[in-house]
């Protein structure tokens, strides 16, 4: 299967880290693998596999995705318990253009990466409550991490009503309206600085956008996110099955056991809470 296209960012990757070495974190409260440190760096797969330490792999078992992603039957709509209609649109677009569905229904929003950023920034995340929120609030430097005073909640909150009031000032459109090329220019100048919010740094937010973006697509199902295993699909991990013992000294062979999360074969089976 070739490599797809999606979101191409402007520099390259700077280094590997894991998330839990920085000062502060930037990540979620969902359990997830070593993150990367300028993660906005990385094309979608080679993001994956940096994220998750993994060789590049094929797509495992994934010849049929479509259909295994919609196998179930119809999935209700997803129900959103932070963001407002105009938060919910923008992140929906600017993640399924960092991650693209493509044909095969494998990218953001497939995996339902907006439901997971919502149920974060609804709890203990979005509130910062584990973070060190007292000041004194410098500029700092990027090795220090994240250095504002509002919490990841009121970041997307501001930042999104910033970046659809320069797309209406500039191009007549909320972001969620603009063509996908002009939303990937607009995403190029949150990245680099260059689009100048009015009340938050856009580089800050769009480094929070990128790492729960991929935090979203990796994390297990039950967060909300990787809604039926897309993106363990995309990159060949069966997921954490109690027991390889059989398996583990098969080399070379295909492994053909369906991919499981923490709560089971269901891929859309939501952790209460």
């Amino acid at each position: 299967m070739p490599r797809r296209r999606l979101y191409k960012a402007q520099k390259p990757l700077a280094a590997v880290a894991d998330l839990s070495e920085q000062s502060r974190p930037t990540g979620c409260d969902a359990q997830k693998p070593s993150g990367v440190k300028e993660c906005a760096s990385l094309s979608r797969r080679s993001l994956l596999n940096a994220a998750l330490f993994l060789p590049a792999a094929p797509l495992l078992g994934c010849s049929s995705s479509r259909e295994s992603n919609h196998s179930e039957g119809q999935e209700p709509p997803p129900v959103f318990a932070f963001f407002t209609p105009e938060e919910r649109a923008f992140v929906e677009a600017a993640t399924e253009r960092l991650i693209p569905d493509e044909e095969d229904g494998l990218g953001a929003r497939g995996a339902g990466v907006a439901v997971f950023i919502d149920r974060q920034l609804a709890g203990s995340y979005g509130r910062a409550e584990h973070w060190y929120m007292q000041g004194p609030w410098a500029t700092g430097v990027p090795e220090q991490g994240y250095q504002l005073k509002l919490t990841p909640a009121a970041l997307y909150q501001t930042a999104t009503r910033n970046v659809n009031a320069w797309c209406q000032k500039n191009h007549g459109k909320d972001f969620a309206a603009l063509p996908g090329a002009v939303q990937d220019d607009v995403l190029h100048g949150l990245e680099s600085g260059d689009i100048e919010l009015t009340d938050v740094p856009a580089k800050v937010f769009f480094t929070m956008l990128w790492n729960n973006t991929v935090e979203g697509f990796l994390a297990d199902p039950m967060y909300g996110g990787n809604r039926n295993f897309a993106g363990w699909k995309l990159i060949g991990f069966p997921g954490p099955r109690y027991n390889y013992s059989s398996e583990i000294e098969q080399y070379g062979k295909p492994y053909t056991l369906p991919t499981v999360g923490i709560l089971g074969r269901n891929g859309t089976l939501l952790r209460k809470g």
